[in-house]
């Protein structure tokens, strides 16, 4: 460098000689001046493409980062996503590098990018290449947001994966509470609000607090359940009060006697019975009599006293009658009229009727199994009742106490073979008042309301199996004991609100497996917690105190199949018995009526503007529950760390990843 200015002072200095060195330098000059531009642009080119791939690198990596903060994996996958977005060859370039950091456990990620670009023109100036070098980070925010998670607490959710390997419970606490970690390192040092809402679902849902809580008038005073009460010998032990009967009638005609009308002798009988006179009326002709029966015991074991009131009736008759007369030489024959006197008794019979009044004696011979109305008033208040229901030594009936944990059976529904969905007019057929999500319950139709769900007192029965209408039986019909029905209750609900980490974390480890797979209760729980139009929209419609929007989300997490089971007592009753959803058979229908349930009701949550995400864990991502999930929005997960994964990458999305510079 130093040389070729010698040179070209030397030229300048030079004024003897001619003008040709002058214009050589002049194109040097202008060549450099071309040059630098072309190269600079080249450069600057280089460095935009450097950027973009600065960014996409940073943003891959925090996109990678899980639960183990900015590990090996998401450094790799930065360096990836980096290579894949600056091809040096086609940008000219040389040497380049890509390094990342995060300083705050994987929420924010730094990165430094450089290269040589190859120059074209300026390397006539010993300019080979041109360095470029940028920095770059990405972080995840979350705004205001409302997470639902409706989850499978069903007894397969109590199974391991593999053999010796965690039971799936214990992984989905595990991915729950990752999930948490993740959105709260997001919100850190901002004034985000996110809450959280839980609808753990089996056979039934624990939302009774909740109801309760809102309104003790949700929930009714009075409820049929499929049960069972003592059956005794039955000995007498009164008479009751008598019921009056009566009962008239008359007795048969008789002839008092005969006597003459008219003492003329007609020649024959058309002549005689012209002179008769009409018949009279029947006319009283006395007082009446009375007479009472004892006592007697008719053959319904009924006590029974008879009193008569009779009175007697007169009419006269007239007819003729053929007379002869004479001796043994003559015989005369003639018509002459006569009167019959006819009388009657009309008569009426009072029956005074005592029955006798039965009660239990002290032997139980048995038990009566069939639809029995209970008061639920101090059950639903959470109170402690007893009930006579319960089965001691030699099967004889004992007192139960029961307390309720929380569990409901749900409203009235129809059962339909299918439903559907329109934005405009709701869910169909609208007289299914358990799927209506947002109704309030009017406190004087017991139809619009729920029932305690009361285990202790629900007992199943045998039922003829070409009965379309199950009837009540006792055990002794059928010679077989009857068995209550088991009963599954999930860990009780909760409402949206604002968690501290032990708060969750208490939550997640509170969950219980146990019962059996009704998507339909999980889903319509889910809307109803999270409906910004519902019975709970006062708390959904809440502000946050930074003023801004609220994004709606609701992970739905199963871990298999719809099961629904008509050996159980479930939010519909005991299937089987009470036929709410089946209708004719209790059985056949069953899944596919709950199905059709479900899937109305996906729709239904996704036209309120919630983003619904559904997890299949160890289960095939079925089309019902595909169909179900917003647009991309399904995840499957085969173990715990595809569980986990799913989890975060929902979180991811319940944020915002974003370049921060």
């Amino acid at each position: 460098m130093t040389t070729r200015i010698k040179r070209t002072r030397t030229i300048t200095s030079n004024q003897s000689g001619s003008l040709l060195p002058i214009g050589a330098l002049g194109l040097l000059i202008l060549a450099g001046l071309i040059g630098g531009g072309v190269d600079m642009s080249r450069a600057y080119k280089a460095q935009t493409r450097l950027q973009a791939a600065c960014d996409a690198g940073v943003l891959a990596g925090r996109k990678a980062v899980m639960t183990k903060g900015f590990d090996d994996f998401a450094k790799d996958e930065a360096k990836a996503y980096f290579q894949n977005n600056f091809n040096s060859a086609e940008q000219d370039a040389v040497g380049t590098v890509f390094t990342s950091k995060s300083d705050d456990d994987g929420n924010t990620i730094e990165g430094v990018a450089s290269t040589n670009i190859s120059s074209v023109i300026m390397q006539i100036f010993g300019f080979k290449t041109l360095a470029v070098s940028v920095s770059c980070s990405a972080s995840m925010g979350v705004g205001n947001s409302d997470v639902t998670m409706v989850l499978d607490s069903t007894g397969s959710m109590d199974n391991r994966i593999g053999w010796g390997g965690d039971k799936k419970i214990d992984m989905l606490r595990d991915a729950m509470k990752n999930f948490y970690d993740t959105v709260q390192k997001s919100v850190s040092g901002s004034n985000a609000r996110v809450r959280y809402a839980f609808v753990p679902y089996s056979s039934s849902i624990n939302v009774g607090h909740l109801l309760y809580d809102k309104n003790p008038n949700w929930l009714v005073d009075d409820y049929w359940v499929q049960s069972r009460k003592p059956q005794y010998e039955r000995i007498f032990d009164h008479w009751g009060d008598p019921v009056f009967s009566n009962q008239t009638g008359e007795s048969s005609e008789i002839i008092d006697s005969t006597q003459y009308y008219s003492s003329t002798e007609h020649k024959n009988r058309n002549d005689c019975k012209a002179s008769l006179p009409a018949d009279t009326n029947w006319q009283n002709s006395g007082g009446t009599t009375t007479n009472t029966d004892p006592p007697s015991v008719n053959s319904a074991g009924q006590l029974v006293t008879t009193t008569t009131t009779a009175q007697k009736q007169t009419r006269k008759s007239y007819t003729c009658e053929e007379r002869t007369s004479g001796a043994w030489w003559w015989t005369k024959k003639y018509y002459v009229a006569v009167v019959l006197n006819y009388s009657r008794y009309l008569y009426d019979h009072v029956y005074k009727i005592q029955d006798p009044v039965y009660v239990d004696g002290p032997n139980q011979v048995g038990w009566t199994y069939q639809r029995l109305k209970y008061d639920v008033r101090d059950y639903k208040a959470f109170k402690t009742v007893t009930t006579k229901t319960g089965e001691g030594y030699r099967g004889k009936a004992v007192d139960v106490s029961s307390k309720w944990e929380g569990c409901i059976e749900e409203r009235k529904t129809v059962p339909a073979s299918e439903f559907g969905f329109e934005k405009s007019i709701g869910i169909t057929p609208s007289d299914a008042l358990d799927l209506n999500i947002d109704a309030v319950p009017d406190p004087s139709d017991d139809n619009t309301r729920w029932a305690p769900m009361w285990p202790e007192v629900a007992y199943r029965r045998t039922v003829k199996e070409d009965s379309n209408t199950p009837t009540s039986a006792d055990v002794s019909s059928y010679g077989q004991p009857q068995k209550p029905y088991y009963t599954y209750c999930p860990y009780k609900s909760q409402l949206l609100k604002t968690m501290s980490k032990s708060d969750f974390y208490d939550y997640a480890d509170s969950l219980i497996a146990e019962g059996s797979t009704y998507h339909d209760l999980g889903i319509l729980w889910g809307a109803r917690v999270s409906s910004p139009q519902g019975i709970f929209a006062d708390t959904v419609n809440e502000s946050p105190a930074n003023g801004g929007n609220v994004s709606r989300h609701m992970i739905f997490m199963t871990d298999g199949a719809m099961v629904p089971n008509v050996d159980i007592q479930s939010a519909y009753g005991i299937e089987y018995l009470d036929r709410r959803v089946t209708g004719h058979d209790g059985n056949s229908v069953l899944t596919a009526r709950h199905t059709s349930r479900f899937l109305t009701l996906c729709q239904a949550v996704k036209a309120k503007g919630i983003r619904l995400w559904v997890i299949a864990f160890s289960t095939g991502l079925t089309n019902d529950l595909s169909n179900c999930a917003s647009d991309n929005s399904a995840f499957t997960a085969n173990d715990a760390d595809e569980l986990n994964h799913a989890f975060q990458e929902i979180a991811k999305q319940v944020g915002e990843l974003r370049v921060t510079q």
